[in-house]
């Protein structure tokens, strides 16, 4: 039987969307350490307060 390239699985298609959605709590969890920092510490490695605020302003439940 010929694989098409282009059709995935339900659960390949269920499986990334997990994965997509952990990523996405990961840098919430992330964000919000960092935010714990001072603003010369983020400054030295390249973040700014209102960028991390920004990119975590989704909540998730768990």
């Amino acid at each position: 039987m010929a694989h098409m390239a282009g059709k995935r699985g339900f659960f390949r298609n269920a499986f990334d969307a997990l994965i997509e959605a952990r990523q996405r709590q990961v840098s919430s969890y992330v964000n919000g350490a960092l935010l714990m920092l001072d603003d010369e510490t983020l400054r030295a490695h390249g973040y700014t307060r209102d960028e991390l605020k920004r990119s975590r302003s989704v909540s998730y439940m768990f």
